[in-house]
């Protein structure tokens, strides 16, 4: 698929411009269009039409919202954005996952006039049987300095606005052909979910809304190296996702030196606070266990581990390192892999080993943005990906 069929892609200036007007995706701009359309004389049902439009008839603009009235879709034109990034960069893998590489607005380097690695996020759609999941990206970059992942080389830049989070949901979404829908969301990408809570949790509500995309809060997972304060809000909120604790170590020293915000945390606090999310919630929490050759996956790691989560409520999902260029670390041997997974097997705890996808795409979070070529200018072309 041409990088021009996307309904995301804006030249710079437009999307510039897309800055000074209201991003219809961001759930706070809805109140606003309901009393936007009551000063223009228009029916309450039209915002219903409207909403419809965007999550089920996938529109790539007001254009093409064919049941409003002519006028109302240029003045709703002149008044709302309804997409502000741009696919820089769409890749298919031969097992059919896609990811797109997005360049967001308004972020410093861009505004400066030099487009960079800073200025782009990643998001992810998987197929799996009928399954069709997708990974979505929280923050342009990530604070949290986990060694081995590309996302967070950099830094982090700024969080995402509710309305980026849905765009990116709605852009995959438009990957699919007509007869299929989402059926699951992980928010694994790019950053660290719980540091945007304020931004992400709207954009989930309009995810499982049965207004918006339907998908039902238990298919819906959050990632998290482990906030205990923020899982403590979730748990305050009664938020009902999946949450996913990416551990990636059996003991602190171990995960202080592969993922270094947990010096100041400590592994008893934050299994404390998932517990807590387990008792509030009902949700079996997941454990992510990244496998880094060397460093994380010997027997004694293993065995480590079972004790740490022995008794719990909890799928273990453990996942071989996908390889990053200049990053010292690397994927552990089919022996060393299969001796891991015995261990964690014949210790009781439930295990998961995720099966590797979209490998020549370069698929893991933060691959692509740090591969990528300088942005090129990239006209508007907002045709529908299929139907």
């Amino acid at each position: 698929m041409a990088v021009g069929s996307f309904p995301g892609c804006l030249a710079l200036g437009l999307a510039h411009k897309m800055l000074e007007m209201l991003h219809l995706l961001d759930p706070a701009s809805w109140p606003h269009l309901q009393r936007w359309l009551a000063q223009h004389g228009q029916p309450a049902f039209r915002a219903l039409q409207i909403r419809k439009w965007i999550f089920e008839g996938r529109a790539a603009s007001f254009e093409a919202m064919t049941d409003l009235p002519k006028q109302l879709r240029a003045d709703l034109a002149a008044e709302f954005a309804l997409w502000t990034m741009q696919v820089v960069r769409h890749q298919t893998s031969r097992d059919g996952t896609e990811k797109l590489l997005l360049a967001v607005a308004g972020s410093r380097s861009e505004a400066a006039g030099e487009p960079s690695a800073m200025d782009r996020i990643e998001c992810v759609l998987l197929r799996d049987g009928e399954r069709r999941s997708i990974c979505i990206s929280s923050q342009v970059g990530c604070a949290m300095g986990c060694v081995f992942c590309a996302s967070g080389l950099d830094g982090v830049e700024r969080n995402l606005t509710s309305g980026e989070i849905v765009e990116q949901m709605l852009l995959l979404q438009r990957l699919l052909p007509p007869e299929e829908r989402l059926s699951h969301i992980v928010v694994m990408g790019m950053g660290e979910p719980l540091a945007n809570l304020d931004h992400l949790l709207p954009a989930l509500d309009e995810a499982s809304d049965p207004a918006g995309l339907g998908i039902s809060h238990r298919r819906i997972t959050i990632s998290t190296v482990g906030l205990p304060k923020q899982i403590h809000r979730l748990c305050e909120r009664n938020t009902r996702y999946h949450l996913a604790v990416s551990l990636h170590a059996p003991t602190d020293e171990l995960r202080n030196r592969i993922v270094p915000v947990n010096k100041n945390i400590g592994l008893a606090e934050i299994l404390a606070a998932a517990d807590r999310y387990f008792d509030v919630s009902g949700r079996r929490l997941t454990f992510e266990y990244v496998l880094l050759a060397g460093i994380n996956d010997q027997p004694l790691h293993a065995r480590q581990l079972v004790e740490l989560l022995r008794g719990r409520t909890a799928l273990v999902n453990v996942i071989p390192y996908n390889a990053v260029a200049g990053l010292p670390y690397a994927t552990p041997s089919p022996a060393a892999i299969a001796r891991f997974r015995e261990i964690l097997v014949a210790g009781g705890l439930n295990v998961r080993f995720r099966q590797r996808k979209g490998d020549e795409i370069e698929a893991a979070c933060g691959q692509l943005r740090r591969s990528a070529s300088p942005l090129a200018t990239i006209g508007s072309a907002p045709q529908p990906s299929h139907g």
